[in-house]
């Protein structure tokens, strides 16, 4: 509660601080859901302080999203945007595009899961703050695992050894198609966050540390690579090696896997009426590498960030503010579902109605691990092709896990030189 009303004595002092109105161009997605989340967000943004709001479209991919911001601020054009949201993954990337906003959100920390708060700094400077979070999860069939009495598993092992017990005795009765296990397997982004939830569970860290330094390979990275390996014409079938997020959905839902690594929004729609596993799925937080291991979860989501060209620097920042409190983070997930960024909200008796399944998420983002974006900067795109080309070439059987780890140590070092820019 102290938290909110600082928040909103900060931002009404902001508003009144300022000598005429200025209209902010923020990006606001397409869809009803969405519509109506802005739609609350204009209204009170005008109610609230001086300004108006202006709602411009970007790309929905995020990919092509990126291409165009890139393009915008290469012209330091600041009339197209001044409030966007921006991936995970970028504030490292466009870091010298984004306006500093340390001094006038550094209040908002204790509000904010500590790993997506830090994934938003760079070089000590907050350049974004959290608007949703994300991390990965594991998916279960209940029913069979209690049809052969098993329990969620706790390590990748037991994940392992229950999906090959179940496989087998569904196949020898006929289920011919169920497979053990299914994830993100293609060489793209996806795998990049697999395999650091593979190495980080096995306490390997994560390719390269918040403080630059290279940890690619090690033991603990060797042995966690190895064990997916492990898992390719065994658990998980050789088309895994092209699935994404989609593929990996289309077959758990389906009913032909035991077991699932993805995002939380695969849970709703496991659960809409035309899925055959209505009722039948389970989720929780991805299994430990081993008994020393940890829980480990990719950590994903989108951030509120400003552009370092607006003219409106004043009026764009009491927007990412007010985006940025309890009452918008709750009505972003009662009106979109996302998964709120601010702990308070999970404490709210209407979001726990309608959101039960976020106490077993609030427990996977606690162990969410950032991606190494923030600290290797626009070299990002690089490292994470090489991770996820490492990842790949391992799990087809290309190469050995200890070859492919220290070629990619080999490829980070090149790539950071004396430091990441």
């Amino acid at each position: 509660m102290k938290l909110k009303k600082i928040a909103a004595a900060a931002l009404l002092s902001l508003g009144a601080s300022l000598a005429q109105a200025d209209t902010v161009k923020m990006e606001c997605g397409a869809g009803a859901t969405v519509k109506s989340f802005c739609d609350y967000v204009k209204a009170r943004f005008e109610a609230e302080t001086p300004h108006k709001l202006q709602f411009i479209d970007l790309p929905r991919a995020s990919d092509e999203k990126l291409s165009m911001l890139q393009q915008i601020f290469a012209t330091k054009d600041s009339k197209v945007v001044d409030v966007m949201a921006i991936d995970v993954v970028w504030p490292g990337v466009l870091d010298r595009h984004l306006l500093d906003l340390t001094e006038h959100v550094k209040d908002l920390e204790p509000a904010f899961f500590p790993s997506v708060w830090q994934n938003n700094m760079v070089n000590g400077r907050v350049k974004g703050v959290p608007n949703f979070i994300d991390a990965g999860v594991l998916f279960y069939r209940s029913d069979l695992l209690e049809k052969y009495g098993e329990q969620p598993p706790t390590t990748w092992q037991e994940m392992a050894r229950i999906a090959a017990k179940i496989q087998d005795a569904e196949r020898a009765a006929g289920s011919r198609n169920l497979h053990g296990f299914v994830f993100q397997g293609k060489a793209y982004e996806g795998l990049t966050c697999d395999a650091l939830e593979w190495v980080a569970s096995f306490g390997g860290g994560s390719f390269v540390e918040p403080d630059g330094s290279i940890s690619a390979n090690n033991p603990k990275a060797v042995e966690a690579f190895k064990t997916a390996a492990n898992w390719i014409d065994t658990i998980s079938p050789k088309g895994v090696l092209a699935y994404q997020e989609e593929e990996a959905r289309a077959v758990f839902q389906n009913g032909d896997a035991v077991f699932m690594r993805n995002w939380p929004y695969a849970y709703l729609l496991s659960q809409d009426d035309s899925s055959p596993v209505k009722g039948k799925v389970g989720m929780m937080p991805l299994p430990r590498g081993g008994e020393g291991g940890q829980h480990a979860a990719a950590l994903g989501g989108w951030q509120w960030a400003v552009s370092a060209y607006t003219q409106v620097p004043e009026a764009a920042i009491a927007l990412v503010r007010m985006l940025s409190d309890f009452e918008s983070q709750r009505q972003n997930f009662l009106q979109m579902g996302v998964s709120p960024a601010r702990l308070d909200v999970y404490e709210d008796a209407e979001v726990q109605a309608k959101g039960p399944h976020l106490t077993l998420l609030k427990q996977a983002f606690d162990g969410a691990v950032a991606r190494p974006s923030t600290v290797t900067r626009t070299e990002y795109p690089k490292v994470s092709k090489a991770i996820w080309n490492a990842a790949y070439d391992t799990l087809s059987g290309r190469t050995s896990a200890e070859a492919a780890l220290a070629d990619l140590e080999g490829r980070l070092k090149r790539f950071k030189g004396r430091e990441w820019k």
